[in-house]
């Protein structure tokens, strides 16, 4: 089997499983048991990794990239509910936890590799490896509970200004990388109101 490589001289694997160390240790039987479903794609600028309406089966790690996770709202104005940049796993996690229709859209806003694997493959290595359900636990704790409540809580109630600071604040590298017009749907405002707050012109 042909190992993916990155540019750095680590594999994507190597990338991937070294984040993964930073929820919890695994043994290599659980490495190498997870390390068999991780399939390398690609998707360029412009296309999307998971479409509205779309049943998932996969999640993906992003390796190099960027994606966005957004919905249409009933104005028809662009919501984008989080930035899945190197490092992180981007999904529908609910849509495919109860293989549903996804809600969401995630598309890639630049070229982006990721290592993707079948969730339902992975599930079956959560109820055989003790170390991957630890992984998986706090996973979910972490982006679906700890991180989640207070995001949903500032989109509602917060300032503008309050809003922006949280977003340098969690997503310090990409303010270089986003257009004005991704980062005003993060925010709930809009790109005019970007402008004349923050100074934002890009």
């Amino acid at each position: 089997m042909t190992v993916p490589q990155l540019n750095t001289g680590k594999t994507m694997t190597d990338q991937f499983f070294l984040k993964i160390r930073t929820y919890t240790d695994l043994t290599t039987e659980a490495e190498t048991a997870w390390a068999a479903l991780l399939k390398e794609k690609t998707c360029h600028k412009g296309d999307n990794y998971i479409s509205v309406g779309q049943i998932p089966k996969k999640v993906a790690f992003v390796t190099k990239g960027l994606f966005s996770q957004y919905y249409i709202d009933d104005n028809g104005e662009t919501i984008i509910k989080y930035f899945f940049p190197e490092g992180r796993i981007a999904g529908s996690i609910p849509a495919t936890l109860t293989q549903s229709e996804s809600l969401f859209t995630i598309t890639a806003l630049e070229e982006t590799t990721v290592l993707e694997y079948n969730f339902a493959e992975f599930k079956k290595l959560v109820f055989t490896y003790p170390d991957i359900a630890r992984f998986y636990i706090r996973y979910l704790e972490q982006h679906w509970i700890i991180d989640k409540e207070p995001y949903e809580v500032s989109l509602r109630s917060d300032a503008a200004k309050v809003r922006y600071a949280a977003f340098l604040h969690k997503y310090p590298d990409l303010v270089k990388r986003l257009k004005k017009h991704h980062i005003a749907a993060y925010l709930g405002i809009t790109p005019t109101q970007l402008s004349r707050v923050f100074g934002y012109s890009k």
